[in-house]
């Protein structure tokens, strides 16, 4: 059984939250600096909508907006923008005549991975000299932690 005191575990949690601020910050950097490699004045914030196009490679304006938990209306006016940067297009969805499918272009995919290219290796060179079972304990406890599950 767990023998920290109430405050043991309070100073814990604060201190955890410390670092996801840190992480967080780290990570709204990466995601400006990558936004601006892709297109010079990109906001994160169509970044993030890209990226997710990306991973879905292809998705619905509704799903998209969804997912994101965003406003349809912001989300549209975001995939015009990608729409005439070449980086994504539009083909009828043939489930639902009446939406379109959202997909990453050659070009969009393309400037993706050069504006990323600066940042890959830098998590891997980070933990090369943790052991690997503690890469896996980690990626258990986040997933824990953003799921809701118990460790």
């Amino acid at each position: 059984m767990d023998e920290t005191t109430g405050e043991e575990r309070a100073e814990a949690v604060r201190a955890l939250e410390s670092e996801f601020s840190e992480l967080i910050t780290r990570v709204r950097r990466v995601i400006a600096e990558n936004a601006n490699r892709v297109s010079p004045g990109m906001l994160p914030g169509a970044y993030k909508v890209f990226t997710t196009i990306v991973r879905r490679e292809s998705v619905t304006l509704s799903a998209l907006a969804d997912s994101l938990m965003a406003d349809k209306g912001q989300i549209s006016r975001t995939v015009r923008e990608l729409e005439d940067l070449g980086l994504v297009s539009r083909t009828p969805d043939p489930s639902d005549g009446r939406s379109s499918l959202l997909s990453p272009t050659p070009l969009g995919l393309e400037r993706l991975a050069l504006a990323r290219a600066p940042q890959e290796g830098i998590l891997m060179e980070s933990l090369e000299s943790w052991p690997v079972e503690q890469i896996r304990d980690l990626t258990r406890l986040l997933h824990a932690l953003t799921s809701g599950e118990m460790p």
